[in-house]
Parts: structure tokens; sequence; C-alpha cells
């Protein structure tokens, strides 16, 4: 499949860049490729590939360029939009088992043609004024759900998170560097509930905890796995090297960089 003239697009509200997807959208690979991980699956993307990002869930993206280049396209379902879609078409949602946080689409024609339809606008000739955005928005949105419909059921679901086993997301998901009321929300709780009953889950408060659960995965990386202390750290939740060496060594006595030497000489 070639798209000669399109280069990375995005329509729609802009994704935040933090770990926590807050509305769900279409993604479209062109050039290079990803691998995700949302604390239980891993996802793997290469050109060609269509999915659904959805909305409240946590994923972590390593991206990998194809001779310096990694282009996609992505198109936003924000909730005022597809409520505003619903006033139109109405779906009706029902209740869904499935977890996953990437949905893959089926390649079709229809798809196929949508994403062509972009060319023209991304080749630096033309822009998309804000109307005429909604309206490719609601044309993929109905090419996606006749594609298949069960995918009403994660569109046109607007329930915020329900109560969740505190222990097990937070076993899963402590190396995500998010807010703590981020965590909150994730788990169905305020943020008052969830400090009250991470307390007495765990008998520290989440801050503490989270400190010590990123720092022994690191020591263990380093001490049995033979990795680098620039390997590990923003995988694990610190965004800076020096902050991590600093809380590591000041938790175990000696620095990443010693624990990492003296694990390859054993």
């Amino acid at each position: 499949m070639k798209f000669n003239n399109l280069q990375s697009c995005h329509l729609g509200p802009e994704i935040s860049p933090e770990q926590f997807i807050p509305e769900h959208f279409f993604l479209f690979l062109l050039k290079g490729s990803m691998v995700s991980y949302d604390g239980y699956k891993h996802y793997s993307m290469k050109p060609g590939d269509y999915c659904i990002a959805r909305k409240n869930h946590l994923v972590r993206y390593t991206k990998y360029k194809d001779e310096g280049e990694f282009e996609k396209v992505i198109i936003a379902f924000d909730e005022a939009f597809l409520k505003k879609f619903l006033e139109r078409h109405p779906y009706q949602a029902e209740p869904t088992n499935n977890t996953d946080s990437f949905l893959f689409i089926h390649e079709d024609k229809l798809i196929h043609n949508f994403v062509q339809s972009l060319e023209p606008y991304y080749n630096g000739t033309e822009q998309l004024d804000d109307v005429f955005v909604d309206i490719k928005r609601e044309e993929l949105l109905m090419i996606l759900l006749k594609n298949n419909p069960d995918l009403k059921n994660i569109f046109f679901n607007f329930n915020v998170p329900h109560k969740i086993d505190l222990e097990l997301f937070m076993n899963h998901h402590f190396k995500f560097n998010i807010s703590l009321e981020r965590f909150a929300f994730m788990t169905g709780r305020s943020l008052s509930t969830f400090k009250r009953e991470f307390k007495a889950v765990f008998n520290t408060s989440p801050g503490k905890w989270l400190m010590k659960k990123r720092l022994d995965e690191a020591y263990f990386l380093l001490d049995k796995e033979h990795k680098k202390p620039t390997e590990i750290y923003i995988d694990l939740g610190f965004e800076d090297l020096s902050h991590f060496s600093f809380v590591f060594k000041k938790e175990f006595g000696v620095s990443p960089s010693e624990v990492s030497r003296i694990s390859v000489k054993k």
C-alpha cells in the first residue's frame, strides 16, 4: 500500500503526550514501526496497520524510524464529537468484555480510500478547515462502524472507569509516569479514597510505594538482567537520569552504574 504524498497528519483535538489516553483515536502507520505496552500486553504496528487506541487506558510507546522517518495518521474521536454524531446516527452501546488498549482494524477498500482521500490536504497545497475536519471524522467513523459494528460498544460508552482491584492494578502499572490523580481515576476512585485505600492495602503512601517499587525493579534489571542505567530509567517512570541515579544511590548506597558494572563481572 503506497501513499506517496501523505505525511504525518492529525484531525481533531490534540492527543496528550502523556501515557494516559484521554480520547479514542484512529491510528494508521505510514512509515516506521511501533511497539506499545499497556501493563498487560504488547502491541506491534508496522506500516499499513490500522488500529483504534482506546480512551482511559495507560500505554507506553516505543517508536522506530524507517530511514529517519516516522509518519502516521491520527484522527481523534473526542467525547463531544461522538455525542454530536449520536444525535444524527443513533447507536446503542452494549457492555463489552474487551479490555485491549488497541483494537486492530481489518483493512478494506473504504478505509484505504478514506486515507487516500487525505493526501491532497497534506502535501503542502491545501489546509483543512474546522468544519471539514468534522466531516472527514464523521466519514471515517461511519466506515469503521460499517467495518466492525461492535465498535459502537467502544466509541459510545461514556462511563468513567469503575472501581477495580487496587493492588492488582498498581502492581501492573507502577512503571507508568502519571500523576496520582490519574492513578485514582483509572482505578475508579476519588483521589482521597485512592490514598486512603492505598494506605490500607500497601501500608504506606502511594508516592513512597511507587518510588520503592521502581527502584527495586531497577536494581533487579541492573543486577540480574545486566541492563545499563540509560536503558531502563525512562521505562521505570523516571524523567531524568541524574535524578534516577541520585535516588537509587540514596536507597541502596551504590550508584546504578556501579551495580551494572559489578553484574557484568559476575
